[in-house]
């Protein structure tokens, strides 16, 4: 009777269905520059970002510095608006101000859902105010050099559709592993080939792995200048911590922990790093390194980033920071510095650009 039970459940039918919910996601980032110039322009009154389009509606960011007649006293203002006629959309959203120091939404602005619809008025907006002592208290934390940003992640949530599936369970694949076991190889040095010393220090590596990694490595390693004993490498002009660095992005494709370092010593780190990038022609890592020192601009390292971009034709670097000169209302303080004097000296039609830039009137 129990094996007759059993061949019966064998042979049921199962079927299945699926209810799915799609989403599609998307940021804008509004920077407000010269913050202190719109300090003082009425209630009601407010600044507007580009319209841009997520999940297929469009949006805009309204920044009232004096706030609105329904904002409490002291505050100002910030709307999402959805400018898209004759819509209801659901939604998933985080907006606020951006922490200099971080890039991320500050945690004091909470992740909010709404369905916005342009039928009426209130529907189509969300406001959120923000008390202007908290914003220009010390230490600052949103307001750097009179330069604001507001960012909003929207998360547009689309109908749900329901299909039928099949009737068993899909068999989850584990994540690839691959980075961990050659951070594994770097680290234990097995069956390493070379050597290498740099600053007094040696690093022990595999041939195939740089020569797989860097064009220069491979010419260095196996093309016909290679050196016929290559027993240990001497690599001049670059730091021990930096070749470690270069080794640690060559086996992971990552860069290493550098929460060890702050402020000025990080951006030291991350120059010498795109400056070996550049040497070995490893075009990712240096794009990485010039992401990392744009993010990273300030009145006292703009002019030293911007010679390093000119120097090494980052020209995407060299853009941004003609942009932060361009949009500073510092520039006095910029001309103060030695990076200023530096590249006032070795790059003057890079300066001139700048200067060009900045006295263009902003629309």
């Amino acid at each position: 009777m129990v094996v007759d039970r059993m061949e019966s459940a064998s042979k049921e039918k199962v079927t299945a269905s699926r209810c799915s919910t799609h989403k599609e996601e998307g940021t804008h980032i509004f920077e407000i520059a010269g913050y202190s110039l719109k300090k003082d322009m009425g209630v009601e009154k407010f600044v507007r970002s580009v319209t841009f389009t997520v999940g297929g509606y469009d949006w805009s960011i309204r920044f009232y510095p004096e706030g609105t007649t329904e904002s409490p006293e002291g505050c100002m203002g910030i709307c999402l608006e959805l400018m898209s006629s004759n819509a209801e959309v659901r939604t998933f959203f985080r907006l606020g101000l951006v922490k200099h120091e971080t890039g991320l939404i500050g945690s004091m602005f909470t992740p909010n859902n709404k369905v916005f619809s342009s039928k009426t008025r209130n529907s189509r907006e969300y406001h959120l105010f923000i008390l202007r002592s908290s914003l220009e208290a010390k230490p600052v934390k949103y307001l750097q050099d009179d330069f604001l940003i507001i960012k909003c992640n929207i998360t547009v949530i689309k109908e749900s559709e329901v299909y039928e599936t099949l009737g068993h369970s899909e068999i989850e694949v584990p994540p690839s592993d691959i980075m961990e076991h050659l951070a594994n190889l770097l680290d234990t040095k097995e069956e390493a080939d070379v050597t290498f010393s740099v600053g007094g220090e040696t690093f022990q590596a595999h041939k195939i792995l740089l020569a797989m990694r860097s064009p220069v490595f491979k010419a260095e390693l196996f093309g016909p200048m290679k050196e016929k004993r290559m027993q240990c490498l001497t690599i001049k002009d670059m730091q021990p911590a930096v070749f470690k660095a270069l080794l640690h992005f060559i086996y992971t494709d990552s860069l290493p922990d550098l929460d060890d370092l702050e402020g000025d010593d990080k951006c030291e780190m991350i120059r010498h790093l795109l400056v070996a990038a550049d040497k070995y022609a490893m075009d990712r890592l240096k794009v990485m390194c010039e992401n990392i020192l744009g993010k990273s601009l300030d009145v006292e390292n703009v002019a030293t980033t911007l010679a390093l971009a000119d120097q090494y034709s980052c020209d995407k670097l060299k853009d941004v920071c003609i942009e932060f000169i361009a949009s500073s209302d510092k520039m006095d303080d910029v001309v103060a510095t030695k990076g200023y004097a530096n590249l006032k000296r070795s790059c003057p039609s890079v300066l001139i650009d700048a200067l060009e830039k900045r006295s263009r009137p902003r629309i």
